[in-house]
């Protein structure tokens, strides 16, 4: 799935609207929702949305042959 389709579910998890995370981040509207159609965040962004929504944010690698995670 990706991050953008996660950043949708957790504000419809949090009753907020792309405005409120707009404005929490310093963003216009504009801005996140073009963000959020291209999806397109840096891992610091993405960090810094699950700060703001009081959730974690777990970037991590899967060798897909031995499924040990990195």
């Amino acid at each position: 799935m990706a991050m953008a389709s996660k950043i949708r579910i957790l504000l419809i998890e949090r009753n907020m609207k792309i405005k409120d995370l707009a404005e929490m981040l310093g963003y216009s509207g504009n801005n996140l929702s073009n963000k959020l159609r291209d999806d397109n965040f840096s891992e610091k962004e993405l960090r810094k949305i699950a700060e703001l929504l009081d959730c974690d944010f777990d970037a991590t690698f899967t060798l897909r042959d031995t499924g040990k995670v990195i």
